[in-house]
Formats: C-alpha cells, sequence, structure tokens
C-alpha cells in the first residue's frame, strides 16, 4: 500500500531520522464514514473545530468520498497531495501539523516503556485512549487539537478550502488503518520508534538485572493493569466463551441457621428479597442477551411503592409477607390483590391506570370518541357513559379506561371494586371483548396468598 524513502537533507533533515510515506489512492469509501476508529475520529473533530467555513469542508468531504484525492505523501510535519476538483483541475494542498521536539519524544518513549500494554497497541495498530491520555500527562499531545492543522494550498485559499479538507477526510481513513502515520506527522517514523522502544526497554531490563527491581515497582504488586493486559490482547490467549444462561433462576441458601438473626432482620423477608433478586438477574440476563436489546430504551426507575406491587406479583409471597409489601405500597391489603393483578397485565403503566383518574384535554378526548364512534359495527356498539377519562358499559359490570399513551383497559366490577379484566389494546372493543370472555369463563388472574 506504501513505499518508504529517505529524505534528504535539503528537505530539512537527514535520512537517518526522517522518513516519507507515500500512500496510493484510496478507491472512493461509498456509504461509510471516513473515520471509524476514535482517533481518526478525533484527527477529523480537530478539523471540524478549525474550519472557519463548514461549507468548503462540505465541498471537500464530497470531493474526498468521490476519489479526486491522489497519493498522499506522509512526513514529518506534513501531508500533502493532488486533489481535482470536479472539472479536472489539480490543485496540490497541504495541510501542516507541528513536530514534537526531542524532549517531547524523550518523555514519550520513557512513558511508553513504562506500559508494555502501550507498545503491544501500536504493534497491533492500535491507538488506545490510555496511551494518549498517558501521553497527556507526561506533558505530550499526540492528537492535534483546535487550530493544530494548518492548511496550504495551490488554490489560494488561506482558510480550510475544499482541497485541503478532503487531504484531511482521506488521512482519516489512513490513520484508522495505521496510527503510526499520525506519529511520522508528529516526527518520528514507524521504524526509528521501534528502534528507540526496544533500546530503552533493554537499557531498563540491564538495570533492573544489575541493581534489582526499580526504586518505585512495589515487589508486593503482581500482575498488570487491567488496561494494559486488554491493550496486549494479541499476545494472550483468547478468553473463554461467556457460560450459558441457566435454565431456573439459582435457588438462595436457606437463612434459617441455629444461631439467632441480628435484632430488626426478618430472614424470612430476606429470603424472600433473595429469591426475587435471582429471578430479576436471570430475565435481565436474557434480556440483555437477546437482539436488538442495546437499541431499547433503559426502563424508568420503580419508584418504592411500585416495587413493593411488582414484589407482590413477582414473588407470590406468603400472606404475612404480602400484609407488609402492602403497606409498602401505600395500599390497604384488600387492595393490594388488584394492583397485582394490574401489574402482570401491564406493568407500572397498568398500575397508573388503576390508581389515577385524569381529565382528558380537548384534543385528547376527541380521539377518544372518534376511536370508540369507529370501534364497532353499526348498531354493535354498547351505550358508554363517560366520567373522566372513564367509559362504563350500561347495564353492565364492565368498564373501559382510557390512558394518556391513547390506549384502552379493560376493567370488570368484582365485589362493588373495579379490578383489571385484561391487558392494554389500541382498539376499545377488543379491550371490552376481552374482558367480556374472562368474565364468562369465571377465570381470574392469579393474586398473592391471603
Amino acid at each position: 500500500m506504501s513505499d518508504d524513502y529517505e529524505v534528504d537533507a535539503a528537505d530539512g533533515g537527514t535520512g537517518a531520522d526522517r522518513a516519507e510515506v507515500t500512500f496510493a489512492p484510496l478507491p472512493p469509501p461509498g456509504g461509510k464514514g471516513f473515520a471509524t476508529s476514535w482517533w481518526g475520529r478525533a484527527w477529523l473533530k480537530a478539523l471540524e473545530d478549525t474550519a472557519l467555513d463548514g461549507e468548503q469542508l462540505k465541498k471537500g468531504r464530497r470531493l474526498a468520498r468521490e476519489g479526486c484525492v491522489g497519493a498522499v505523501s506522509v512526513r514529518p510535519g506534513r501531508i500533502t497531495a493532488v486533489v481535482r476538483d470536479r472539472d479536472g483541475t489539480g490543485y496540490r494542498s497541504d495541510v501542516l501539523l507541528q513536530e514534537l521536539s526531542d524532549e517531547a519524544w524523550d518523555r514519550f518513549l520513557d512513558m511508553a516503556v513504562d506500559r508494555a500494554g502501550h507498545i503491544a497497541a501500536l504493534l497491533d495498530r492500535e491507538m488506545e485512549p490510555h496511551l494518549v491520555e498517558d501521553a497527556a500527562g507526561a506533558g505530550v499531545d499526540l492528537l492535534p487539537g483546535i487550530g493544530d492543522l494548518e492548511p496550504e494550498c495551490t488554490c489560494g485559499t488561506w482558510d480550510h478550502c475544499p482541497h485541503s479538507g478532503a487531504l484531511c477526510y482521506q488521512v482519516a481513513r489512513l490513520l484508522d488503518e495505521d496510527p503510526f502515520v499520525l506519529l511520522l506527522m508528529r516526527g518520528r517514523g514507524e521504524r526509528r520508534l521501534l528502534d528507540e522502544l526496544q533500546v530503552r526497554s533493554a537499557a531498563r531490563a540491564v538495570r533492573g538485572t544489575e541493581g534489582g527491581a526499580p526504586e518505585d515497582v512495589d515487589r508486593e504488586v503482581y500482575g498488570v493493569p487491567a488496561g494494559e493486559a486488554y491493550a496486549a490482547g494479541s499476545i494472550l490467549p483468547p478468553l473463554p466463551g461467556p457460560p450459558p444462561v441457566p435454565a431456573e433462576p439459582g435457588v438462595p441458601p436457606s437463612l434459617d441457621t441455629e444461631a439467632g438473626p441480628a435484632p430488626g432482620l426478618d430472614p424470612a423477608a430476606l429470603e424472600v428479597l433473595a429469591a426475587d433478586s435471582a429471578v430479576r438477574a436471570r430475565r435481565m440476563l436474557l434480556e440483555a442477551l437477546a437482539p436488538g436489546h442495546e437499541r431499547q430504551p433503559v426502563p424508568a426507575e420503580l419508584t418504592p411503592e411500585q416495587d413493593a406491587v411488582r414484589l407482590a406479583a413477582d414473588a407470590r409471597p406468603e400472606p404475612w409477607i404480602a400484609t407488609r409489601l402492602a403497606k409498602g405500597s401505600g395500599r390497604p391489603r384488600a387492595e393490594l390483590a388488584s394492583a397485582v393483578r394490574a401489574w402482570r397485565y401491564g406493568g407500572a403503566a397498568a398500575l397508573a391506570v388503576l390508581d389515577e383518574e385524569w381529565d382528558p384535554d380537548p384534543d385528547s378526548l376527541a380521539r377518544a370518541r372518534g376511536r370508540l364512534a369507529t370501534a364497532w359495527e353499526e348498531g354493535e356498539r354498547p351505550q358508554l357513559r363517560a366520567v373522566r377519562a372513564r367509559w362504563t358499559v350500561a347495564g353492565a359490570d364492565l368498564q373501559l379506561r382510557y390512558d394518556r399513551d391513547g390506549r384502552w383497559w379493560p376493567y370488570r366490577k368484582e365485589g362493588g371494586r373495579w379490578v383489571p379484566a385484561g391487558p392494554a389494546d389500541d382498539d376499545p372493543a377488543s379491550a371490552l371483548a376481552g374482558a367480556e370472555a374472562v368474565g364468562g369463563r369465571g377465570e381470574r388472574e392469579p393474586a398473592p396468598s391471603s
């Protein structure tokens, strides 16, 4: 992909320490972006934060995407390429980046030798964040910042023009493949860097052999930092695959021991919480491994009152624990069963419908009435009496509740109290039909023991 050749002293240095690398023209990137690595994106951010005219950068991005950038030459402090406009006119475009001083390179090399993982990452053509952070801690800025990319172009534009922009976008693709491109721009080629790192590593090993471990090494500490081990992944054995998800939740240990519990601690209640935690952990693991999980919204955090209802619904606790959960939910014991049924039908949203009475605004009310008007065939619609967001069927113990998201929840009257009778439905007729079917069969959702 590239050819290395030495630059003579007339070009600002000696062949021993100044190399130039030329990269053949890259094919158009197609639908892909110009940078996938984080350091490539950091390069583009420096460009986009520096340019005063965003429209010029858009034109440059278009030229790079259309394959108008020729071979790219990279040498210390400068990148160069011929960029052609759409009419075929070619311009020599350069982008300058300040070289690091010898003192800065010394600090960088000493830092890199201290961290074996940094060297392993570079050899694997990676520039891990810790490398950049540790370099910055040593006073060495590897990645360019605002104003660090200085353009020069034969088109005569003093700021970033489409040609220098196209060159920078193309270089971002080169950086994705090889971070040594950036290090060469900062002043040191790959061969020289690796030779100097080898020399320093050998010298440090000799000092350790002759004089024992360096003073700043704690002999009681074993292993390497996790970041370094991760960066050196190419030389470490592969990690084992994740274990399979258990077929059933784990069974927590029994807390019924000879030793009495501490004051205020209820072992039976703690066992319920432990069993619930095992069920939830397995459920969360299954959800995390499901396709598309990363695109799902983060669930809203439950209030203590909602979580008490959830625990009663999931754990099916003994009556005395259910009584404590009813208190935690802020409900009388007799009302917990309705709350549990609501939770099983629709979680926190169904619980809100059970508890909340709200007045729809005119727009919401109009949408609800329109939906009711079209839900049944002519002559089949039951007679409904509306009170706020609740529509009760005349002559029947059935009710539809309309929530703030435009869904319909069926309810039945049992023992003089309205209780949930099914999940939500966008169609009020379907929701009501489901409640009627459940009532006709005499089926009920399971509720906590009483």
